[in-house]
């Protein structure tokens, strides 16, 4: 899909006052990043490094595991499409509702696909598939999967690709990272986009088994990741705890925003673990909401009618700060009094 996804506002002229459509982090990138950039800039000159070799060497060391088993890569979804186009022609499993990219991948790439509801997920099933793609915190509910490593240890004839884009926004949900040494039959993607705000960069990396990276590289472009992006990513993971937004703090906003927005009689608020968190309009649907907002408050939400189980009715908000929060409240009351 290449529209349809948040933080589209440049599509639409005029000025955005709050975007509640993304759910990067609302603050800035960190402190000394653009400063960092500048005086390396004299890197764009040459051509950057062929695989990111640098900042696959800190990531490593960050997470304490060996070099090879990183694949720096162009965002999460050059990884959805790497993973996509290794396992081309297989039988894959999407849990649903998810990020589009993997199913616009997997059917770039022949893959037999069947999708697969995140309740009955719950109940663990048995899987008759090669691959899963798996998010979690899951995007765009906001949900956390309460015993992921089970399910890993019961369908070992599946390999579980694990999207932990919002991992760090979600204190309750447990990364797989600590048990990547006990299934050969998993993979992690990660993002550096969401937590640092650089989105515009386009940076992420795949953890696995030195195997699964090595045959990752086989097929992964030259120079994906630009000279830039990687000079970002060195100076975030030399810098790792200062960039890290403050997470709780961020989640009782959102619970504050959250409960506030319940008072309204026009919405159902649904409940999430993360940021940000889906909700339903009761009166017309979200395009119609998402245009409302944009024509007369400036004020971007997503619209979520394009996601697998989802319905015209729901939207997804991630949290701002509380002052644009408080933007949202009240035109939200304004749609409620407009047409309730």
């Amino acid at each position: 899909m290449l529209h349809g996804h948040g933080d589209d506002g440049y599509r639409y002229g005029g000025q955005i006052l709050a975007d509640f459509s993304t759910n990067v982090w609302y603050g800035s990138e960190p402190a000394g990043l653009k400063e960092y950039v500048f005086e390396n800039w004299a890197d764009i000159n040459r051509y950057p490094e062929v695989t990111g070799e640098s900042l696959t060497a800190k990531i490593a060391a960050h997470h304490g595991i060996p070099n090879d088993q990183i694949l720096v890569a162009n965002g999460t979804t050059e990884s959805i499409y790497l993973i996509a186009q290794l396992f081309a022609g297989k039988k894959t499993t999407i849990v649903t509702p998810a990020f589009s990219e993997y199913e616009d991948a997997c059917a770039m790439h022949g893959h037999e696909m069947q999708f697969l509801g995140w309740k009955e997920c719950l109940d663990l099933p048995r899987l008759k598939c090669d691959l899963v793609f798996i998010c979690n915190p899951n995007n765009p509910t906001g949900f956390t999967f309460p015993d992921l490593q089970y399910w890993l240890r019961i369908n070992r004839q599946c390999v579980f690709v694990v999207d932990e884009a919002f991992i760090d926004f979600a204190p309750s949900a447990a990364s797989m990272l600590e048990a990547l040494g006990q299934f050969e039959n998993l993979i992690i993607m990660r993002s550096l986009t969401k937590a640092c705000a650089i989105p515009g960069l386009r940076l992420g990396y795949v953890i696995a088994g030195n195997e699964w990276i090595d045959r990752l590289l086989r097929i992964k472009q030259p120079w994906s990741v630009n000279a830039v992006a990687l000079a970002a990513g060195c100076f975030i993971f030399d810098h790792f705890d200062a960039a890290q937004p403050p997470f709780e703090q961020l989640l009782i906003q959102k619970d504050d925003l959250t409960s506030r927005l319940r008072r309204n009689a026009a919405l159902e608020i649904e409940d999430s673990d993360t940021h940000f968190f889906l909700a339903k309009t009761i009166i017309r649907n979200a395009a119609q909401l998402k245009t409302f907002l944009l024509e007369e408050h400036q004020i971007l939400i997503r619209d979520a009618g394009n996601f697998r189980n989802l319905t015209r009715q729901h939207f997804r908000i991630a949290t701002l700060s509380p002052e644009k929060n408080e933007l949202l409240i009240k035109a939200l009351e304004a749609w409620k009094t407009r047409y309730y």
